[in-house]
């Protein structure tokens, strides 16, 4: 596979000014918040204290594996890599530029990851919608307009991830197609039926399923698709594993079971069509990862979670009747 070329120069990573918490009545009602730019956005306060809790562990988030990930062509994104790994493009490991090429090929195979979840959307139109439950940084927005030459609106609890993706856009020129908001997932202001497709990318294991659900279910037209990616804990295995358990501190999330997934999808007229286990697919690149300078320490707990078959991951796409 070639390898794609930059779409503009990497990102320079400005800061954004802190937010400023409006109250009243003793309540957290918004936020100011000053971006890059100097213009001034207003957000919702987070609707409970656990959402107030993952608004500040992503506002705080700056992990180099994200970020030097993302610098390699400017698409930034907040999950993780499917496919083999490409021996021959990283080269010599002795050789000095060999942690580039390894970051390159991590980058390559988190971008591959997109692609196939953008396949499962179908045929989408340049009029369409598509919305982004859970956006992060952009990077798989950016990747659908311009697959699609469609309107994508993203959602994040997060305002600097917000206005990240907003700034990427705006360098792109796609800022009047492509747009994040800080918003609940949850509760979003979309019309109903307005959108042909909509995704969580590594998202949905902060949000309660059943209320998911039933927001994607609102905002789909009927025959509209709905595509997730995610890992699940195997209800095969009998419990969460500890390496599962490890991972839900380490991210401050939820992870919920595969049978849970598909019985709340069931409930909020999401119908699958078809149930991938990327589990194979994507251990190449955690095992990659685990041997880079970008580890983290929570490689261990996805390399054994996924071997001993207590964790998975897994993509369904489905369709809303």
């Amino acid at each position: 596979m070639g390898r794609r070329q930059p779409l503009l120069a990497p990102h320079q990573h400005l800061p954004i000014q802190p937010a400023r918490l409006l109250v009243r009545n003793g309540f957290p009602v918004t936020t100011e918040l000053t971006t890059a730019n100097g213009t001034s956005a207003f957000v919702p306060a987070p609707a409970s204290p656990y959402q107030g809790d993952i608004a500040r562990y992503w506002d705080q988030e700056a992990r180099p594996v994200n970020l030097r990930l993302g610098d390699v062509d400017g698409l930034y994104h907040h999950h993780y890599g499917i496919g083999d790994v490409d021996r021959a493009a990283l080269g010599d490991p002795g050789d000095a530029a060999y942690d580039k090429r390894l970051v390159a090929e991590l980058h390559r195979l988190e971008s591959a990851q997109a692609e196939v979840l953008l396949d499962h959307l179908g045929p989408i139109g340049r009029d369409d919608l598509l919305v982004d439950a859970g956006c992060g940084r952009g990077g798989s927005m950016v990747m659908a307009h311009q697959r699609f030459g469609c309107s994508v609106e993203g959602v994040t609890l997060s305002a600097k991830q917000a206005d990240f993706a907003n700034r990427r856009a705006h360098e792109l020129g796609i800022e009047d197609r492509v747009h994040a908001r800080v918003c609940n997932m949850l509760d979003t202001p979309f019309e109903t039926g307005r959108a042909a497709g909509s995704w969580n990318n590594e998202s949905s294991m902060y949000v309660d399923l059943h209320d998911l659900f039933a927001e994607h279910s609102r905002v789909l037209g009927v025959g509209g698709r709905y595509v997730t990616i995610t890992g699940c804990w195997n209800p095969r295995y009998g419990q969460p594993s500890k390496w599962v358990s490890q991972i839900n501190a380490h991210f401050e999330c939820n992870i919920h079971s595969r049978r849970e997934y598909l019985r709340a999808m069931a409930d909020n007229r999401l119908v699958p069509q078809a149930v991938v286990d990327l589990t194979p697919d994507t251990l190449p690149y955690w095992e990659l990862r685990a041997t880079s300078s970008l580890v983290t320490g929570i490689e261990e707990a996805f390399i054994n979670s996924y071997k001993d078959g207590s964790f998975q991951y897994v993509l369904i796409a489905a369709d809303r009747v």
